[in-house]
């Protein structure tokens, strides 16, 4: 008894023991796989000034933000306080936090701080300590502290100087100033000293022809405290070297860093598109101490490939690699992407070269826009923001997007989302526009330092097809005058620049695409043909197109008289829907030379509604008051627009690429968008949805009165299709209808007529009489061209006689609409309740009717009472 009575606890103090010495080991073990505790909690800020009071921050954020937050000043964007708000750029500011230290960070071999984002010239003080001096808003800086934190109350300072007091002295010494973008009207600097060049920060920030003049600062990225004891996972390529129908060869390349030299297993593990989970690759390494590079090849057989919308699906696969020592997994790292081959097709011709992207194999013909930032202060864009605007691309049958280079490196949110939507994109490195330094060494390392963050971050999307190095840079120094003014003055100095300009971005940033970019191709510049002497000509390369809108302000039929290759930029202005401007304007503050007006018209420094003007009058005339203008403006954005995308389209393949200018906004204002900052259409958008169609039909009247008629088909099939023509007049007589068989060849745009006025028109009057040509495909909406052979405002309108009936069915709301004449424009609103209307500035014939659903949380009576109808006719007569 005494012996049993001693062996049983005697057992279980063996057993516990052996317990805790186990949980001990997977302690000890789990310290060794990385750990990662983000520093979001407990900021607070303050003005870098004597006394100044410490207040709650947001981080990630921005000083405008959370000054706005406190009600230190009012919201950036209702009303016109832009010109009381300039002070906070030449303010110094001070962030600080504290924090106790994860015990895995203090025990861990070695620990980093990680700053995913500083804006921009910002000090790291850690417990006293200077850690950092940054300088550049689009790296990631990584900071060892390993022996330097405290188990408890660490305080972390991050002090951010102005960008324009700490940039201005050497600019305003420089004998001859390097070319900046936008003046700053407020006085905060010198209009002949611009700082935004030599800074590594958003351009956006310092105004621009569509956003106010914010130049914020802030911890605008994760900070983060990075810890481990064997190995850490730099990075995860997921690189395709050969993409075909029956298989992929794919390498995983690992960049790792390890503490000590020693043997690690190393496996990847794929999960396919339906889920499906499987070992994919495994081997045994010996890693060397610091930086190591593995390689893990394997070979997909009947890969699912990825397309672009409209051209397929986009499956996508994910991939997890773990390192093991003799333990179990020391560090995991996992990326996602979808298998499809891309290049940049140039061949050449007779008249130059081709420019053109070619995905699994297939002309691509790009459909598109280009974006520019979501918000003046990029931390509050959420994910919810960006997907209502691509899932808007892509609504409007957009396949292609250009990430505009004056912002800032999108998110991995809303490349996650072009890679669900299919939507292709091309992504500018940060330089929107003017000159940089580029002569100066230090720079350029800098933004190569820069270039491989975000190359390397993110390079395994589908939807990432090119690297441009900049927007508009080459142009200006070659034709807009700064580079012979400078040649002028100084030729030895205009020549460092030039020569600094071709190093960057032509030498230095193709290498690190050629290095770190998976096979996707760069582009020195847009517009260009990649350094060629010529750049910004319909022969070769791409193009932008201002000479519409901008100077000379030719009108919309000017289009037709250029033919690119691939058209990059090209637009027309427009004021978003009246919800949106009474979200930041009093209706008694509404007019077009009202100071809160002009102060969201940012073109012309605030006089751009008289360019705007001008445009609405070509077509239509005089407004009759400040509603009838911004209609009118969206009217006129839209059918400018669509003239040019069409003739785009029907120019293929010499011509493979529409991008107009621009998708988005970055605040509610007056702008090129056709999605506003709300995130709701202009009438812009609705059109693109049409002239964007798969199968479509382009009855094009050049201003000389010829009319060409071609049917585009993007279909990768051959379709069949019946094309009507209708001559009838404005009130409903019908004078000729005809209707032919069609082909239409795959990937393919197919001119079938060509009429002068005479031939059309026969001894119908051009003031009363109009074309209607329609193309109808199995499974395909029809697409619409109607032909006008006088402007708007010199046609013998009869009125529409639109009525419009709303009622109530178990899905919403069902809107009817009925035109007794032609309807030209109808615009469907309902003022200041949200209601999304299915399909919107359409064009009824006359006796046609439309059935469009409308979503609204509002209630049957409040929607028919706010209902209102806007067509050309009512905003004219």
């Amino acid at each position: 008894m005494p012996t049993h009575s001693i062996s049983v606890p005697f057992t279980r103090l063996l057993l516990g023991i052996w317990l805790a010495a186990m949980a001990m080991a997977a302690a000890a073990h789990e310290l060794a796989a990385p750990a990662r505790f983000t520093i979001d909690q407990g900021w607070a800020f303050r003005q870098l000034t004597t006394g100044a009071q410490w207040r709650a921050a947001k981080v990630p954020g921005t000083v405008h933000t959370d000054l706005y937050a406190h009600r230190l000043i009012p919201d950036p964007y209702i009303g016109a306080p832009e010109a009381g708000l300039q002070w906070i750029g030449l303010a110094d500011w001070e962030y600080r936090t504290r924090f106790d230290a994860p015990r895995a960070a203090i025990n861990a071999a070695r620990s980093d701080l990680v700053f995913e984002g500083l804006d921009t010239f910002a000090e790291a003080w850690l417990n006293g300590e200077k850690l950092l001096d940054a300088d550049n808003a689009f790296r990631t800086w990584r900071v060892p502290v390993q022996g330097k934190l405290r188990a408890k109350g660490n305080e972390l300072r991050i002090v951010l100087r102005s960008p324009i007091n700490k940039l201005l002295p050497q600019v305003q010494a420089m004998p001859h100033k390097l070319a900046g973008n936008y003046p700053s009207p407020y006085g905060d600097e010198p209009p002949d000293a611009m700082t935004a060049n030599f800074a590594r920060k958003p351009g956006y920030h310092y105004g621009w022809d569509w956003g106010p003049r914010y130049v914020t600062a802030g911890i605008w990225k994760p900070v983060v405290l990075h810890s481990w004891n064997a190995v850490r996972i730099d990075n995860l390529q997921l690189r395709q070297d050969r993409v075909e129908e029956g298989y992929a060869d794919i390498v995983a390349v690992l960049s790792a860093d390890a503490i000590h030299p020693g043997e690690f297993g190393v496996r990847l593990w794929q999960t396919a598109p339906d889920g499906a989970r499987m070992l994919a690759a495994q081997r045994q390494v010996a890693m060397l101490a610091g930086a190591n590079r593995l390689e893990l090849p394997l070979r997909i057989a009947q890969p699912q490939r990825w397309f672009p919308t409209g051209y397929g699906a986009q499956p996508l696969y994910r991939y997890e690699v773990e390192v093991l020592d003799g333990k179990g997994i020391v560090a995991r790292a996992n990326a996602r992407t979808g298998l499809r081959s891309v290049e940049l097709r140039r061949e050449p011709d007779a008249k130059g070269k081709s420019f053109y992207f070619a995905v699994n194999g297939i002309p691509i013909f790009a459909k598109g826009a280009n974006t520019i930032p979501f918000d003046m202060f990029q931390p509050r864009v959420g994910k919810a923001q960006l997907r209502r605007v691509l899932q808007s691309a892509r609504d409007a049958n957009m396949n292609f997007i250009r990430s505009w280079g004056g912002g800032y490196y999108e998110s991995d949110e809303f490349f996650d989302l072009a890679d669900e939507f299919g939507l292709l994109v091309w992504q500018d490195f940060m330089f929107g526009g003017g000159m940089q330094p580029a002569y100066d060494d230090a720079f350029r390392a800098n933004v190569v330092a820069e270039a491989r963050d975000n190359v390397r971050r993110l390079r395994n999307h589908p939807s990432l097809v090119l690297w441009c190095g900049n927007n508009e840079e080459e142009i200006a120094w070659k034709y807009w005058g700064p580079g012979k003014a400078m040649t002028a003055a100084d030729p030895a100095f205009a020549s460092k620049v030039w020569n600094g300009y071709v190093q960057l971005f032509g030498t230095d940033l193709r290498k690190v695409v050629e290095e770190e970019g998976g096979g996707i191709a760069y582009w020195a510049s847009s517009p260009g043909d990649d350094l060629a002497e010529v750049a910004n000509t319909p022969a070769s390369g791409d193009m932008h197109y201002w000479e519409v809108w901008g100077n000379p302000a030719h009108p919309p039929s000017q289009y037709l008289q250029i033919t690119p290759r691939f058209m990059s930029e090209y637009g027309l202005q427009a004021w978003p829907v009246q919800r949106t401007i009474d979200a930041f304007a009093r209706r008694e503050e509404q007019s077009i030379a009202a100071p809160v007006i002009e102060a969201h018209q940012k073109f012309m420094a605030g006089k751009g509604n008289e360019r705007l003007l001008k445009y609405v009058g070509y077509e239509f005339g005089e407004p009759k008051d400040f509603a009838s203008f911004t209609y009118l403006s969206q009217v006129m954005q839209a059918e400018g627009i669509e003239l040019a995308a069409l003739h785009h389209r029907a120019s293929r393949p010499y011509t493979m690429g529409s991008l107009y200018w621009q998708l988005n906004d970055v605040w509610p204002g007056a702008s090129w968008s056709s999605v506003d900052w709300f995130g709701r259409w202009k009438a812009l958008h609705f059109h693109a949805r049409r002239f964007f169609a798969p199968v479509s039909v382009a009855a094009l009247r050049s201003a000389e009165g010829l009319t060409t008629v071609s049917l585009l088909n993007d279909r990768t099939r051959t379709v069949q299709g019946e094309l009507r023509l209708r001559l009838m007049t404005l009130d409903g007589k019908v004078l000729r209808d005809e209707r032919q068989q069609r082909t239409l060849a795959a990937l393919a745009a197919t001119r079938v007529a060509s009429y002068t006025d005479a031939e059309l028109l026969g001894s119908a009057d051009p003031a009363s009489t109009i074309a209607v040509f329609e193309l109808q495909a199995a499974g395909e909406p029809v697409a619409r061209h109607v032909v006008y052979f006088q402007a708007a405002k010199d046609l013998l309108w009869p009125a529409p006689g639109l009525s419009a009936h709303l009622q109530q069915d178990g899905k919403g709301f069902v809107l009817q609409l009925r035109a007794e004449n032609l309807a030209r424009g109808v615009w469907v609103d309902f003022g200041g309740i949200e209601a999304d209307v299915a399909d919107n500035a359409l064009t009824l014939l006359p006796g046609e009717s439309a059935t469009l659903r409308v979503s609204s949380r509002a209630t049957l009576a409040a929607l028919r009472k706010a209902l209102r109808l806007r067509t050309v006719f009512s905003k004219t007569n």
